[in-house]
C-alpha cells in the first residue's frame, strides 16, 4: 500500500525533490531546543528581522524571530556577510554553532554562522 501511496503523491506532484533551502524551514524555538543535535549541520528558518548590528569582525549579526518559543527560544543570532534591515521577512540558512566565543564577553550559546540571507518579497 505504501507504494501506491508514493506513487499517488509523485503523480499529484505533492512530493518535491529540490534541495530547495525552504524545503526543510525548521522554527526559531525548534532550532533553539534541539540545538545540540543540530550542531554543525546547515538548517534553514524565516522570520522578521528585529536586530542588525553591521560590520563587527568582517560580518553582520543579524536576529531573526517568528513569534515561536518563549524569551530563551524565541531569537536567532545569524551571522553573514549578507545585510538585512530591521522589519525584513528573511529566509535563512547557515550552520549551527554551539558556545561560540570571540573574546571580550561576547560569547553566544547558539550562533547560525556564514548564513544566506534572502530578504522574503
Amino acid at each position: 500500500q505504501s507504494i501506491v501511496f508514493a506513487g499517488l503523491v509523485c503523480t499529484l506532484g505533492l512530493a518535491s525533490f529540490s534541495a530547495n533551502a525552504e524545503d526543510n524551514l525548521k522554527t526559531v524555538a525548534a532550532i533553539n531546543e534541539n540545538m545540540a543535535t543540530l550542531a554543525g549541520q546547515t538548517v534553514s528558518a524565516q522570520g522578521k528581522v528585529v536586530k542588525v548590528n553591521r560590520g563587527i569582525m568582517k560580518r553582520n549579526f543579524i536576529h531573526v524571530q517568528d513569534g515561536t518559543g518563549d524569551a530563551n527560544t524565541n531569537n536567532l543570532i545569524v551571522t553573514s556577510k549578507q545585510v538585512a534591515n530591521v522589519g525584513d521577512q528573511v529566509t535563512i540558512s547557515g550552520v549551527v554553532v554551539l558556545n561560540r566565543d570571540f573574546g571580550g564577553g561576547y560569547s553566544y550559546p547558539l550562533l547560525i554562522e556564514e548564513a544566506s540571507v534572502v530578504v522574503n518579497k
